[in-house]
């Protein structure tokens, strides 16, 4: 997937400090909300990946990576791919996404949505 077809999804885990304005994570969830996709916050809201009540089509990691891929491991839901911001990767996180066959990309969901913002048709679809 590249940073186009994640924002043609739908439901987006945000994993980080969603609680504070400051940080990426609640700037994030703020925006994909304003742009009509349904959002989970993980971290400060909700303490796992496991308590989103329905699917999730990309995680979004606003986090350390060491907390990323410790969420990561103990995820046992579905998922299309992951987006990994500025500063939440590692190499021990990559490694392991590589030998879990899993999808990702490092981007910047706040630069997608400028790219790539919804229309009102799309928003009124969901």
């Amino acid at each position: 997937m590249d940073l186009s077809e994640i924002m043609r999804q739908q439901t987006f885990a945000v994993v980080g400090d969603t609680l504070n304005s400051e940080k990426y994570a609640a700037k994030i969830k703020e925006g994909l909300l304003s742009q009509g996709y349904t959002v989970y916050a993980v971290g400060k809201e909700l303490p796992s990946l496991n308590d989103i009540p329905g699917d999730i089509d990309i995680i979004d990691l606003c986090i350390r990576p060491d907390r990323g891929l410790e969420l990561l491991q103990e995820n046992r839901k579905p998922f299309r791919c992951i987006v990994l911001q500025p500063g939440a990767d590692s190499p021990e996180l990559i490694r392991w996404l590589e030998e879990q066959h899993l999808s990702y990309i490092h981007g910047c969901l706040l630069v997608g949505m400028r790219l790539y913002p919804r229309t009102a048709q799309a928003s009124d679809n969901s």
